[in-house]
């Protein structure tokens, strides 16, 4: 009852923030001391962050042989057969253990880097008909960046 009317409003109430920015930065330290973000986690994430190509078109997954297909009596290692769609572009991927081919529809020539986490992305050149080869089994996630003329298209990543 005896405050006074008139006091100035505390740092919070005024709306600079300060408490409120002091407060995250002792919380991050605390994070950062009692539960690390593992350097794997951390590295992995910046990766993926560099990889963002806004301009680019998301080619979904509409096949995958593991889900999709139809078991073959005797046979233990059928190739991974892969449709990406986007609309206009369709990439469809057979991926075996000793790499990969496909093949761009409708045909066109491209350049298409297999990203690949940690490692750096492999490029591959798509013939005239859209085919592309690559000798380099697949391991771990992976995704297909597609540059044909001046579109960008990449598929979902996938564990191979």
């Amino acid at each position: 009852m005896d405050e006074p009317m008139n006091e100035a409003p505390h740092d919070d109430e005024a709306g600079d923030g300060f408490e409120d920015d002091r407060l995250e930065e002792e919380l991050r330290q605390a994070a950062a001391i009692l539960d690390p973000v593992p350097a794997e986690v951390y590295r992995a994430a910046l990766e993926a962050y560099a990889l963002v190509d806004l301009d680019a078109k998301i080619a979904g997954l509409t096949f995958d042989s593991l889900t999709h297909g139809i078991p073959v009596r005797g046979v233990t290692d059928a190739p991974r057969m892969l449709t990406f769609d986007t609309g206009e572009l369709t990439v469809d991927v057979e991926v075996t253990p000793h790499g990969m081919f496909g093949q761009l529809m409708p045909p066109q020539a491209a350049r298409i880097e297999v990203l690949g986490g940690a490692r750096t992305a492999r490029a591959l050149d798509a013939d005239e008909l859209g085919r592309f080869t690559s000798d380099d089994p697949l391991s771990g996630p992976f995704a297909l960046k597609v540059r044909a003329g001046q579109d960008v298209v990449v598929t979902e990543w996938l564990r191979a």
